[in-house]
């Protein structure tokens, strides 16, 4: 599903256009941007949660010339899959 996807499917099951539908998708997802952007935990309950993971920098190296490289620390977000989401997936699709 891509982010069009996702606005029509609000839009539709909203009862809304899709011009209010793309303004709310867009304000939960610059929502979820910035609240990651201050190291906050995004949890959503059923669904799962958002959080940074820190990683301290290290010696890597460059796999075309095989140069030694720094790579400094950073943060990278991390999607931890909640417990409903994972059962309902594991389930199928019911037919």
């Amino acid at each position: 599903m891509t982010k069009a996807d996702l606005i029509n499917l609000v839009s539709e099951k909203a009862g809304i256009t899709r011009v209010k539908a793309e303004t709310v998708v867009n304000t939960i997802f610059d929502s979820m941007v910035e609240a990651l952007m201050r190291d906050d935990r995004i949890e959503i309950r059923g669904f799962g949660s958002f959080v940074n993971r820190q990683y301290d920098s290290y010696k890597g190296r460059n796999p075309r010339t095989g140069e030694v490289i720094n790579v400094e620390e950073k943060k990278l977000p991390f999607f931890k899959v909640g417990k409903e989401l994972k059962d309902d997936i594991n389930k199928g699709p019911q037919k």
